[in-house]
């Protein structure tokens, strides 16, 4: 019997609208069978009970997940006030209650205080790291566990309803590494409250948007029918924002055996260091480092 492997080998990005219920590794996992893909990731996890934007790169696509990583997020959420949670969420245990209430007035007040770069301090039920262990897998052990506060970026952060005293709908656009359920604690707690995270759904990463997103339901149903194709966008869809360099067939050959080539753009003027597409009749060849003359190749593609 062979041990070979009958995936395939399938490049490019999913733009996932990831439903409430499974976790963004389960989602991965199971957009990889719908392509029966050899390779896959995410960008930018996605708690079970979040939905929304969860790009997902197949095969050669993942080694663009670095770049793509900082990208800007946007969310909708509510926030429930009076009850806080174990887990700033809806799924933890309460852990306070308070019967006051913020007013529309005292909450748009509020806001400007948590834009800009502010110190968040990341909740225990995450997936953060301290030594080697995940956080929550600590918390759910019993333990205590003191997570470190840090800085985060956020560009906006607009109420949009209060419909009810008990709760309001937010928008929020943010750096990596915000967490919204530490937001809306912190908020709350700002507001002489408490609070959690009862809907979270994210609208989106980077250049992708909730309205070109595909649902699971959907990409599932294509089956292994060619038609689930149509949801695969390109490799280098999230290169846009990056310089792109056309090289001869012989020198991306070069360059995909990690050789050092001169930089032709150097021939007219000095270029401008950093990150390069580099492409050959139209296709993807590698991310190179530019700007002294040379070109390195540093992700070599196989397209």
């Amino acid at each position: 019997m062979s041990g070979k492997s009958t995936r395939e080998k399938v490049d490019g990005w999913v733009i996932l609208d990831k439903p409430v219920g499974p976790s963004s590794t389960q989602a991965l996992g199971r957009v990889k069978r719908v392509f029966n893909a050899a390779k896959g990731g995410h960008a930018g996890t996605l708690d079970p009970l979040a939905s929304g934007v969860l790009p997902i790169a197949l095969g050669e696509a993942t080694k663009t997940l670095a770049h793509f990583a900082d990208g800007t997020k946007e969310y909708e959420f509510t926030v429930r006030w009076g009850i806080a949670t174990a887990s700033d969420d809806a799924e933890g245990a309460v852990t306070a209650t308070s019967d006051a209430r913020p007013t529309q007035g005292s909450l748009a007040a509020a806001l400007p205080a948590f834009t800009g770069e502010i110190d968040q301090t990341p909740p225990v039920y995450s997936a953060i790291k301290i030594d080697g262990e995940r956080a929550y897998a600590r918390a759910r052990a019993g333990e205590d566990v003191a997570m470190k506060s840090r800085k985060v970026l956020i560009h906006k952060l607009e109420l949009l309803e209060m419909p009810s005293p008990d709760e309001a709908r937010l928008r929020l656009s943010c750096g990596s590494g915000t967490y919204v359920r530490s937001l809306a604690r912190d908020l709350a707690v700002a507001l002489g409250t408490v609070g959690h995270v009862t809907m979270l759904r994210r609208t989106a990463v980077g250049r992708f948007r909730i309205e070109s997103a595909i649902s699971l339901e959907k990409l599932e149903g294509f089956g292994h029918s060619p038609a689930r194709f149509g949801a695969l966008a390109p490799v280098e869809t999230v290169l846009d924002d990056i310089p792109a360099l056309a090289l001869t067939a012989e020198e991306a050959a070069a360059l995909r055996q990690g050789r050092v080539l001169r930089d032709p753009r150097a021939e007219h003027s000095p270029p401008e260091p950093g990150t390069l597409a580099v492409f050959t009749d139209g296709k993807l060849v590698a991310l190179a480092e530019g700007g002294d003359g040379f070109l390195r190749p540093a992700r070599v593609f196989n397209l």
